[in-house]
């Protein structure tokens, strides 16, 4: 299938998707609202020539914790909210993106001016009252995107939503896999990549697999600079585990389109 075709199946997506956030969320309750997103997700990795494997499902919890993951895409939205949606914490620049963007505002996002020291305390005590009512949230510490080999240190300053909430952390660790079982950096959104280029680099990836691994919980505490070691721990543990698997053993449970 040519690269212009499949670029118009994912804008014909994009579209039905945005009818459906439009039309049929606002009658919507919170469990079907997920499973529509979580529908359209899958099927846009799909759509992008992905399929997601998720691990150690099990430790996922579904209410009141700050869920933190490696950052290595834009898709890596997609790939979280087809294992689990969950609402982001994004830099203020997506609002803008074509639809994406729209997406994001109209999904519970979090927008954030990362330039403006006030903002990001404004941020930290909205997360800490939404998870204080059981919400989740999900934020990507390293604060910027890498080619997904190495951990970027995590920053500290939205782990103390945690702390004040008293809620814990679910670390997730995201891996991209090629079709002949190495790791792929084909997705990675990094450097001066515009959108468009990162797309065609991803389709033109041929089979791709996001593997999600789901960390156990870890609890708050009452310092934020060890809440996000601990994590960032736990994150790094997880990309060598998958990383240090022979690909025919690393199949975790595969999520359904």
């Amino acid at each position: 299938m040519s690269l212009f075709i499949r670029k118009t199946r994912l804008l014909a997506h994009l579209l039905r998707g945005a009818l459906t956030v439009a039309m049929r969320f606002p009658r919507a309750s919170a469990d079907q609202r997920h499973a529509m997103n979580r529908t359209w997700s899958l099927k846009m990795l799909e759509l992008c020539g992905m399929k997601l494997v998720v691990h150690n499902d099990a430790a996922r919890l579904d209410a009141g914790a700050l869920v933190v993951s490696n950052h290595i895409s834009w898709i890596d939205i997609y790939v979280i909210n087809a294992w689990r949606p969950t609402p982001f914490v994004s830099k203020a620049e997506i609002r803008h993106w074509p639809l994406i963007g729209w997406f994001a505002q109209n999904l519970d996002t979090v927008f954030v001016e990362r330039e403006k020291r006030s903002d990001a305390r404004r941020i930290m005590h909205e997360l800490a009252e939404r998870l204080t009512r059981g919400e989740l949230m999900c934020v990507f510490p390293e604060g910027t995107t890498s080619d997904g080999r190495a951990l970027l240190p995590f920053h500290s300053n939205m782990f103390q939503a945690a702390v004040s909430a008293g809620k814990p952390v679910q670390p997730l660790c995201i891996l991209y896999e090629d079709a002949q079982g190495r790791q792929s950096v084909a997705p990675a959104y990094i450097d001066d990549l515009s959108l468009k280029d990162s797309l065609d680099a991803m389709l033109k990836a041929g089979p791709l697999t996001a593997h999600v691994y789901v960390g156990d919980a870890i609890e708050a505490g009452d310092d934020r600079r060890k809440l996000a070691a601990r994590a960032q721990e736990a994150v790094g543990q997880a990309l060598e585990t998958m990383r240090g698997e022979p690909a025919a053993h690393r199949h975790g449970e595969a999520q359904a389109t």
